[in-house]
């Protein structure tokens, strides 16, 4: 008989321990979500779930975080709740991801962030002055420009986004000096928000 009771006494706390879980199974709600771009990937309070689409279960009495994400896309982020006092989830809903102007207007080709070497048969005063010239056609600022080190580096020129703020300079070296060799280097940075300082260095990336 003691047996019997302690049996009974775990099942009772089992039940009335789980009983929220219950519950919010009882009144989940399903969302089947899909996205323009196929391979989005969709992430479900912080969880990858999916790409293109994917299923979102909202349990009774609470909210769920959708986030889609795609390299040369603006981030999205959707809320979706299963409460008494909100709207109720959707059963279908359709995302048309919008394109990163940022993206877009960014150095996406081989030789952003690289140094290239630029080798002349001109004179080291000749290169001096063709280099400064087609510099400062580019660029309003010349921060730094030694013609005996061979070195030039422009100040940042940035420009912010919707969800970014890039900032962009280039920096001249000499490589060597037989034959005359100049080293390149065109340098993006991106913050992934908008309105960041170019001041901040430590919240910029390449």
């Amino acid at each position: 008989m003691k047996k019997t009771y302690t049996l009974l006494s775990l099942l009772l706390i089992f039940v009335l321990s789980t009983s929220f879980s219950v519950d919010a199974f009882a009144g989940k709600k399903k969302v089947q979500f899909s996205v323009s771009e196929t391979d989005a990937e969709i992430y479900i309070d912080g969880k990858l779930m999916g790409k293109g689409n994917t299923e979102v279960l909202i349990l009774s009495n609470s909210c769920v975080t959708v986030r889609i994400e795609k390299i040369g896309f603006l981030d999205e982020t959707i809320t979706f709740c299963n409460k008494k006092n909100s709207a109720a989830p959707p059963k279908t809903y359709y995302l048309e991801m919008l394109r990163d102007d940022a993206f877009d207007a960014s150095i996406q080709t081989d030789i952003a962030n690289i140094d290239i070497e630029l080798r002349t048969t001109k004179t080291e005063v000749d290169a001096w002055k063709l280099i400064s010239m087609i510099v400062t056609s580019y660029f309003d600022v010349i921060e730094v420009t030694d013609r005996e080190t061979g070195y030039l580096r422009t100040s940042w020129v940035i420009q912010t986004f919707k969800q970014n703020t890039i900032r962009t300079r280039l920096i001249v070296k000499l490589g060597d000096t037989d034959p005359l060799t100049y080293k390149i280097k065109l340098v993006s940075e991106e913050s992934r928000r908008p309105g960041t300082s170019v001041k901040s260095d430590e919240l910029y990336r390449e």
